[in-house]
């Protein structure tokens, strides 16, 4: 199956698709980061290449809620409109399955909702980030690894407690919203968690090798536990 990941420069989504034995091939206007088959340039110029499966990255610069305080200004000077035009000719490519993975933000209005909302905590990363999931013709992604959160007192920047809810343990996730501030910020927010990358490749091979579409496949997996549908997909990976 040839694979398309939009809009990566790191290779790790692209990598756990070759690992699956896929004709996987990465494309950003920047060079990858580690070897691999990686196109440098613009997507928009081979969506036509004749891919199978694509899983796209679109910039959230410009379309996530996080940054609803500029959207005036890039609404005014047509920042986000150019986004939005990218991501849509992303969600309009001519090809017959395809995950857009984008925040929380203006997309669910003015596209449709997502299908899907998923955690790295669902993926083994103890770590939170809402990440929608516009797919077609492709299943919801299985949870393969829940996390539990990591509790930590409430405390003052001197380490003391503080006077409001001072003996409740306040639960904390980590995520890549509070790494530091640095040139490579947006470039370290926007790499894919591993879990989330295995998992796109490893449950599109096995969903690929059912043969089923989309709702029986989706229907297998009601009623059970992690352990039993990760057993599912197994089966069918090695189909």
């Amino acid at each position: 199956m040839r694979v398309l990941v939009a809009c990566e420069f790191s290779g790790v989504v692209r990598d756990a698709f070759a690992k699956r034995g896929h004709d996987a091939w990465s494309c950003d206007i920047l060079p990858t980061e580690i070897p691999g088959n990686h196109i440098q340039g613009n997507v928009l110029n081979i969506l036509n290449d004749g891919w199978d499966l694509m899983i796209a990255h679109p910039p959230c610069t410009h379309l996530s809620s996080s940054g609803a305080r500029w959207f005036a200004a890039k609404r005014a000077d047509g920042r986000q409109q150019q986004g939005v035009d990218f991501f849509m000719r992303l969600a309009e490519a001519p090809i017959p399955k395809t995950a857009i993975e984008n925040p929380i933000g203006i997309m669910s209005r003015i596209y449709r909702k997502p299908d899907q909302i998923i955690q790295p905590w669902q993926f083994g990363h103890p770590e939170s980030k809402a990440t929608c999931l516009w797919l077609r013709g492709l299943p919801t992604l299985i949870p393969t690894k829940i996390c539990d959160p990591v509790w930590h007192e409430n405390l003052t920047a001197k380490g003391k407690k503080t006077a409001k809810n001072h003996n409740r343990p306040q639960v904390r996730w980590e995520n890549q919203n509070k790494l530091p501030p640095s040139a490579d910020r947006g470039k370290l927010r926007s790499i894919t968690y591993q879990g989330i990358a295995e998992a796109f490749a490893t449950q599109y091979t096995a969903f690929i090798n059912s043969g089923m579409p989309v709702p029986e496949w989706e229907n297998l997996f009601i009623g059970l536990d992690i352990s039993r549908r990760n057993a599912i997909i197994d089966k069918y990976v090695q189909l």
